[in-house]
């Protein structure tokens, strides 16, 4: 029996790097919805000074927004963790699309995916889980406890306003903090001890 194709009603604009204005499509999935453009202006703003050749992770990727603007802005290599079947395989073909050699997609529940731990850190990690889930204090913990982060990483964190963020490990110090509606998002540092 054949499986059902996703509806790829969605669209993302990559608004920065060499992928400038490039369009990408994303399934309708219940709790997925991309960074806004404001947003994720502000954030590579912020590690524009970090982003040229870093490792990073957009460990809940569902559109790819994070991810593919990481890669678009000179990331050396990007991974991207997505649960969804239909939606990890949207973001192989987007891949594939933008030429994206130094791009990984793992179909995997993020949070187990972690408990593996790494033996190549990253530089950078994006935490925009589905609001919902509850998945954002697991997946810190995740990160902190099995060995993924470089010395001096950063993790950037996305809430709703109302819930916050979780308590931070006492390594990760936050560093940036904003709100847009009804989302919260920060920097965080994550200093080596």
């Amino acid at each position: 029996m054949a499986r059902p194709r996703a509806r790829l009603a969605n669209r993302l604009r990559i608004i920065g790097g060499r992928h400038r204005g490039r369009r990408l499509s994303f399934p309708d999935q219940p709790g997925l919805r991309p960074t806004p453009d404001r947003v994720r202006e502000t954030l590579f703003n912020w590690v524009a000074p970090l982003i040229e050749g870093a490792r990073c992770l957009d460990l809940f990727a569902g559109s790819g927004a994070l991810g593919f603007e990481a890669l678009s802005r000179g990331a050396g290599e990007v991974v991207m963790v997505e649960r969804a079947a239909a939606v990890a395989r949207q973001l192989r073909a987007n891949a594939k699309r933008l030429g994206a050699a130094n791009l990984q997609v793992h179909e995997a529940d993020a949070l187990v995916w972690l408990e593996q731990g790494s033996e190549q850190l990253f530089d950078l990690v994006f935490l925009d889980p589905p609001f919902a889930e509850g998945l954002l204090a697991p997946a810190i913990t995740g990160l902190d406890r099995h060995g993924w982060l470089a010395p001096e990483a950063r993790v950037y964190l996305e809430a709703q306003v109302q819930s916050g963020f979780p308590p931070l490990p006492l390594s990760w110090e936050l560093i940036r903090d904003k709100t847009a509606g009804q989302v919260r998002y920060g920097l965080i540092r994550v200093s080596p001890f």
